[in-house]
């Protein structure tokens, strides 16, 4: 019973039925009890009556009246309970009792073992359970934390991704601000593999490729790219987006436009769907996602399915 603060009746009891038989003699029993660390405060009263008249008073008595005292303490008694208990479910030398209350003594020892058994697996099944407790607890509050902090983040670029309205005198300075605003995006659901980047010729270092983000979704690699244009996407803007895909044999495609798409890319990018996974996105459905704190990853997917399933490269999400 490595966690009792206080015996329970049914363990009192028999450590009161107990004690007197493990010994010879009413001294005996209050050497057990001091052995086992009671202070000498609880056992004064029955020291003074065994000096002036050891008569009046019996083993069990002695017992008794200590172990009252022993429970009724807090803390400062908890050493000698346990001690108390230790020393009775360990004793072994039946001998030494007398030879009437031996039997008795080992069926009361083995009493006292079968409770405290029962108590201990008790004890440790409620630590069990407190410990599963603060685990789920912990893991909610970790959960919880994550998610709070998710949702600032969010709020973060949805304020951000608004503060580039109010930039038309700098166009090439948003289309780059946008690049990081969505890539800072895809980070916060956990897609994003790299920001934008520069495929350089490896004998005259001259820039031959510029990919505005990578991600990965459902497994598959995608490269996204984004324009920040005041007329709908023309072929020119969007063919480029083509041969970078085409020269990557597992890549799929995503492309983010401000204003819509021409019906000539709409048409070109559903006939390159026979070889190649690409579908279209507005800037327009990323800013209602924002608002309504949407999940990214399934509003992708969906665009991913549409193209694959349904040969429909732009299904118009949240507009």
């Amino acid at each position: 019973m490595a966690d009792v603060y206080h015996y329970p009746p049914d363990v009192f009891e028999l450590l009161v039925e107990t004690i007197p038989r493990l010994v010879r003699s009413k001294n005996a029993v209050v050497l057990f009890l001091q052995g086992a660390g009671v202070v000498q405060e609880d056992l004064r009263d029955v020291v003074s009556v065994l000096s002036t008249n050891p008569a009046s008073i019996n083993k069990f008595e002695i017992v008794r009246s200590v172990l009252i005292k022993v429970n009724s303490r807090a803390d400062s008694g908890l050493r000698a309970r346990r001690e108390i208990i230790k020393r009775v479910v360990e004793f072994e030398s039946f001998e030494t009792c007398w030879e009437n209350d031996q039997l008795k003594a080992k069926g009361l020892v083995a009493s006292i073992r079968e409770a405290v058994g029962k108590k201990d697996s008790f004890t440790r099944m409620e630590q069990e359970r407190k410990t599963e407790r603060e685990i789920r607890l912990s893991t909610l509050q970790a959960e919880r934390t994550k998610l709070e902090k998710k949702h600032l983040e969010i709020n973060n670029v949805n304020q951000r991704l608004s503060a580039l309205f109010k930039m038309d005198d700098k166009p090439q300075e948003r289309g780059k601000l946008l690049e990081g605003v969505l890539n800072d995006l895809f980070r916060i659901y956990g897609i994003l593999i790299r920001e934008d980047f520069r495929r350089k010729d490896p004998d005259t270092a001259v820039v031959v490729e510029q990919i505005d983000g990578v991600i990965e979704l459902n497994g598959k690699i995608h490269l996204v790219e984004m324009k920040w244009l005041n007329a709908p996407v023309g072929i020119g803007e969007f063919s480029p987006h083509l041969v970078r895909l085409f020269g990557r044999a597992d890549a799929h495609g995503i492309f983010i436009a401000t204003n819509g798409y021409a019906s000539s890319v709409i048409s070109e990018c559903r006939n390159a769907l026979s070889q190649k996974t690409l579908f279209l996105c507005s800037l327009q459905e990323f800013v209602m996602l924002l608002q309504r704190q949407s999940d990214l990853v399934d509003f992708l997917s969906k665009k991913s399915n549409a193209a694959i399933i349904d040969k429909n490269p732009f299904l118009e999400i949240l507009s």
